[in-house]
């Protein structure tokens, strides 16, 4: 029976977060037509929502400050890190191609970053591992420029308030506004452009947001089409082919022909309960996900459906957090880092190194079942330090206490109580962190002795990830097990084609990002390891389409 096809494209691309966008750049590149099409109403996926870090080693802006990379150390890095669950091939794809991809990108005249040098690889320690980072992230851009298209762009929660905007490099410097001379600069550059913002009535943005609006303008000079409000229903299959896909639009079921293949760039399955469920492990199905929320797992099941194989169902870009009184989830990066803080079970005790890389500990707390954590402090760190966006010296509001979110009392053996915790095993962890704080070294989990660890911690102190746990009152605030989105989905190849469970590809389909079997397998190599391969992968994706 012969299907009409409404439209008729090259390449068809599912998702409008950084892969997406990067694979219908590199298809428009190779001379081929392409359309983004959308299920939200707002593009930028989970991109949009991120911090808008890209981890790709060798990239032209790395290269242009002189921090090259041999080939082997690179590889070495991801070797270790992985530990053979991913194939060679696929991880020398993404090494050889990664640089290409962002030198494609760089084309464009909107495509402009930076070098968030100092932010550490994930695992500094690791052979092959960069203490100085290998992350890059957008320059802020002023959303005007995008026009009518500034009002679909997925909001994320970057912005400040009057319009401050800052980068991850800001950040690190305003988060010691109350410690080191750096950061109290930061706090005159950040007034200044509140100032500026006022005056200028620019719409600047950051992290994702600018890296989204950057990929736009790229595609609006390109002249590819982006659909919102699309979401794609079917995979059509003709003579063992994918040939297309059919997509709701304004109503009705509209078909789009894919002459050299289809790519899944959807997303996890972040918000879909019954998955969850069924393959997240125990204690880490319940949703406090942070990704774009319509992300259900949609490509994940259309592969599925063909007889994809699927890989690391179990995992997921975890990220301890606190949930918002309002409903909103908050995640906790340079937080678990600060001096004179602990986080502890609900059986008094500390179980990992709380500043080690979020993954790394909600790895930690899954295999623990430590599934009710509180975060520790005291008054001084509260002074000191910014905590769940709650700037430091400023009280949690009233709502934080109400909803049995933070819990405060003059004593530690008193805060035990209030939390339900044994008085005397809280006292003896607080006891023994702060004789390791005295002494400057962590002699159970080793805090502080990464680079990884003192990037957010305070330089003013003998180890810039611990202080004593001393001065009332005393703080213990709820932590959520959380993640960024899920990292497991299709398994692919070192094209991006989408592979059967006997390893045989299905002709004309293709998957990135979080709707694949992650390249990092259960690691996170550094800040932009998920932005990076999704990137790189839709690039590699678009190049093998083109060439047929």
């Amino acid at each position: 029976m012969s299907r009409v096809w409404e439209h008729t494209y090259d390449f068809v691309i599912v998702g409008s977060g950084g892969g997406g966008m990067t694979a219908a750049l590199t298809a428009h590149d190779a001379g081929l037509s392409s359309v983004v099409v959308e299920k939200a109403s707002r593009y930028g996926g989970s991109t949009g929502i991120s911090g808008g870090g890209i981890w790709i080693p060798n990239n032209p802006t790395l290269r242009e400050r002189g921090h090259d990379d041999s080939r082997q150390s690179i590889r070495r890095y991801l070797d270790v890190l992985t530990e053979g669950k991913v194939p060679a091939a696929r991880l020398d794809a993404y090494v050889d191609h990664g640089p290409a991809a962002m030198e494609l990108l760089g084309r464009s005249k909107w495509w402009k970053l930076v070098w968030t040098k100092g932010y550490a690889d994930y695992h500094p320690e690791y052979e092959g591992g960069r203490p100085l980072g290998r992350s890059v992230e957008p320059k802020p851009f002023d959303t005007r420029k995008l026009k009518a298209d500034e009002a679909f762009q997925r909001p994320n929660s970057m912005k400040g308030p009057l319009g401050l905007w800052i980068t991850a490099k800001d950040y690190h410097d305003l988060a010691m506004v109350k410690r080191t001379w750096q950061g109290r600069r930061a706090s005159l550059v950040a007034a200044w452009r509140v100032t500026s913002n006022l005056v200028r009535r620019r719409h600047m943005a950051t992290g994702g947001r600018a890296l989204v609006a950057r990929l736009r303008m790229a595609l609006k000079d390109a002249g590819v089409p982006l659909w919102l409000k699309a979401p794609m229903t079917e995979l059509v299959v003709e003579e063992g082919r994918v040939d297309g896909i059919a997509i709701t639009r304004e109503g009705r079921t509209e078909y789009i022909r894919a002459r050299r293949g289809v790519l899944l760039a959807c997303g996890g399955f972040d918000h879909n309960p019954v998955m969850r469920e069924q393959y997240l492990p125990d204690g880490a199905s319940a949703d406090h996900s942070l990704g774009a929320k319509e992300n259900t797992g949609d490509g994940i099941k259309a592969g599925a459906a063909l007889g994809a194989s699927l890989g690391f169902m179990d995992d997921a870009w975890w990220m301890p957090s606190v949930e918002h009184p309002s409903g909103a989830t908050i995640p906790l990066v340079s937080e678990r880092a600060i001096p004179g803080q602990i986080i502890v079970s609900q059986d008094g005790r500390r179980f990992t190194n709380e500043a080690s890389p979020y993954v790394n500990f909600v790895h930690d707390q899954i295999e623990g079942k430590h599934f009710e954590t509180w975060c520790v402090m005291d008054a001084k760190a509260r002074a000191r330090y910014p905590f769940a966006q709650i700037l430091p010296g400023m009280p949690f509001p009233e709502a934080f206490y109400k909803s049995g979110l933070v819990h405060r009392a003059e004593t530690v053996a008193a805060l035990a109580r209030e939390i339900g915790i044994a008085e005397d095993r809280l006292v003896a962890t607080v006891d023994r962190f702060n004789g390791f704080a005295r002494a400057g070294a962590d002699e159970d989990f080793h805090r502080g002795e990464s680079a990884h660890d003192r990037y957010y911690g305070d330089p003013t102190l003998k180890n810039p990830n611990l202080d004593v746990i001393d001065k009332a009152p005393f703080y213990a605030v709820r932590i959520q097990l959380g993640d960024l989105g899920t990292k497991g989905g299709l398994v692919c190849d070192e094209h991006s084609r989408v592979l059967r469970e006997d390893g045989t590809a299905i002709a004309g389909l293709y998957a990135t990002g979080n709707a694949t079997a992650s390249v990092m397998a259960n690691e996170y190599a550094g800040p932009g390891a998920t932005i990076g391969p999704s990137i790189v992968f839709g690039y590699v994706a678009a190049r093998h389409a083109a060439a047929g």
